[in-house]
């Protein structure tokens, strides 16, 4: 069954703020093989004009996507998580994330397409800090494939 078209447009509440750590960044970094000594080193990411260590840019998708969930589990749309796979990712950023902020994030469904019976999803997570001040807008696409002889 196609998702209906009429959530485009529909955003979901902010989530309560993450707040990101020194820490969470360094095993990021090594979880991705980014050797990067801005992402563990403050003295290093200092040098380069950071008030501390900064994220890789990947590492906001954990928060992006967990936001997400507000669209995925949300009934009257009907998704059906058992069939999504992950499409595609970007993300455009104002600054950097660095340890000691305090993010949310507001997840708006963009487009919602049928294509060969699968249905595609564009989510946009828009990511502020504690201030309200924009850091990084992602975008996420999730396919749900369709049933086996659809």
């Amino acid at each position: 069954m196609a998702l209906d078209q009429s959530f485009v447009g529909r955003s979901y509440p902010p989530t309560a703020p993450y707040e990101v750590g020194r820490e969470k960044i360094r095993e990021f970094a090594e979880a991705v093989g980014d050797g990067n000594p801005a992402y563990t080193d403050a003295d290093a990411a200092r040098a380069l004009g950071h008030p501390d260590v900064i994220a890789p840019p990947t590492f906001v998708f954990a928060i992006t996507f967990k936001a997400a969930s507000q669209v995925v589990e949300d009934p009257q749309l009907g998704l059906d998580y058992s069939r999504v796979v992950h499409g595609d990712q970007k993300f455009a950023y104002t600054r950097p994330v660095r340890a000691g902020d305090r993010l949310s994030v507001t997840s708006t469904i963009e487009s919602v397409k049928s294509l060969a019976g699968n249905d595609i999803l564009d989510v946009r997570g828009e990511v502020h800090d504690e201030q309200g001040e924009h850091v990084v807008t992602a975008w996420t696409k999730l396919v749900s494939r369709a049933p086996e002889g659809a």
